[in-house]
């Protein structure tokens, strides 16, 4: 069983220790067209009070994001996306001033703006590649930065041939990221990589990951995992296998979760049940995250997932304790 390594980071001042217990980032999407949830948070008030259920159900950090990364998803102007994300973060610093918010975004412009309105964190998916400014935003505001992998961008990382050797791509990716933010004047100890499952990786090539995740303590830096209804945890709780025929097609993605409102369907219905198995892989793929080394998770469904991460964070516990 592999040993966590424990991280500190300073977040608005404050020091939030990583590898005592796993993280919940919560998943607040203020957009029209993401995967699961598009369009059901577009209202800022409404995504206020979504963010508070969450931290409710208990949510250490709060993730918003202004433009989808789904498969096939276009770019926006940096002015809608900042339209889209201002109002939430305003927000939740308002109600919520000792939770931390995250923004997740790949823009330097919209994340001066969102650490200005009371973000501590950029979640970039890009790791930096997309917008080389970036990393001179984050030192300045002292804020933490998450380098995530991705091949290709998010309009065709699906479409393109996958990597022959992903811990080839994943490391060398993750070390170009890293290598950006040091020179940018980030602070390694301000750093959070993230291996991208689901982005430009094929159905096995996830679950490669999520089996050699330790793999990614060569790094020495905290580790975000988001497993969180994405397309290869759906394909195996419906009882397809690692290899699929063929690609799926974009409207064919995400069958699961199209018609249940994102968790929002009345507990017995139809919708709450074809739901439920994908909560059950979610917490599964959760657990597995954690087990391989994840300080942090990114989660749609924090009550259904929470008991999982207490779980698998007693049984790092008693490994630790017979040592």
């Amino acid at each position: 069983m592999i040993r966590r390594p424990r991280f500190e980071l300073r977040i608005h001042g404050r020091r939030v220790v990583l590898g005592e217990r796993t993280l919940v980032m919560g998943v607040v999407n203020v957009t029209p067209d993401s995967f699961s949830d598009g369009g059901l948070y577009l209202d800022p008030k409404r995504a206020v009070e979504h963010g508070l259920d969450l931290v409710r159900q208990g949510a250490d950090w709060i993730d918003v994001g202004g433009e989808s990364t789904r498969p096939g998803s276009k770019s926006i102007p940096p002015e809608e996306e900042l339209r889209r994300v201002l109002p939430v973060i305003e927000g939740l610093s308002k109600k919520l001033p000792s939770v931390t918010i995250s923004i997740d975004t790949t823009r330097a412009a919209v994340a001066e703006q969102a650490l200005r309105a009371g973000a501590g964190i950029v979640n970039d998916v890009s790791g930096l590649r997309f917008d080389p400014q970036l990393a001179g935003v984050v030192r300045r505001y002292r804020a933490t930065l998450v380098l995530m992998h991705l091949r290709g961008r998010p309009e065709t990382m699906q479409q393109a041939p996958f990597a022959r050797d992903i811990w080839r791509s994943l490391r060398g990716g993750l070390a170009t990221s890293l290598r950006r933010a040091l020179a940018g004047g980030v602070s390694r100890s301000q750093l959070i990589i993230d291996p991208g499952l689901g982005f430009g990786k094929s159905r096995r090539q996830n679950y490669e990951i999520l089996a050699g995740l330790e793999r990614l303590k060569r790094f020495r830096l905290p580790i975000l995992v988001g497993t969180s209804r994405k397309s290869f945890v759906q394909a195996i709780v419906r009882g397809q296998g690692l290899d699929p025929m063929h690609r799926s097609s974009r409207s064919g993605l995400w069958p699961l979760m199209r018609d249940v409102g994102a968790g929002l369907a009345p507990p017995g219905s139809a919708g709450a049940q074809q739901a439920a198995p994908l909560q059950v892989g979610d917490a599964a793929a959760v657990v597995a995250s954690i087990l391989g080394g994840a300080h942090i998770v990114r989660v749609h469904d924090v009550a259904a997932v929470l008991p999982a991460v207490r779980i698998a964070d007693a049984v790092l516990k008693a490994v630790k304790s017979d040592e």
